[in-house]
Order: structure tokens, then sequence, then C-alpha cells
């Protein structure tokens, strides 16, 4: 059986019984993982480690994009 899991991506509480990592979220949320910077249970992670740490019950998820202009 299946435990399903919460998690929260910019304050906003989402549900999943898969087994997700933290790229399986920016290729599911359609981000552009070359402009932001996310941050895991309040540290910044970086893009090296998000194919290894897996989303856990209660996890907090904050992806900032990064925008150009001028």
């Amino acid at each position: 059986m299946k435990k399903t899991k919460n998690f929260y991506l910019n304050g906003e509480k989402f549900f999943s019984g898969d087994i997700l990592n933290l790229s399986n979220i920016i290729t599911y949320f359609d981000y552009n993982s070359s402009l932001l910077v996310l941050e895991y249970n309040n540290f910044i992670c970086p893009k090296e480690k998000w194919d290894t740490i897996f989303i856990n019950d209660n996890d907090k998820i904050e992806i900032v994009t990064i925008v150009g202009g001028g």
C-alpha cells in the first residue's frame, strides 16, 4: 500500500503517492532549472543534489525563479 505524502511548494500544499525527488518536482511543474534557486527545508540546495533528495512528508520547498531585465 502506498503512503501518500504531503509537501509544500512555495507555500501551497500538494499530495503525492509516488516517490519523488527534487528533479521530478522541477520537471513536473515545468520550471527552467537553469534559472532558479531551490530551497529545501530552509536550506539552499545545490543542483547537483536534486536527483538524490527525495520528498518526505511535510517537506517545504521554495523555488525562486531568476528574471532578467533592464
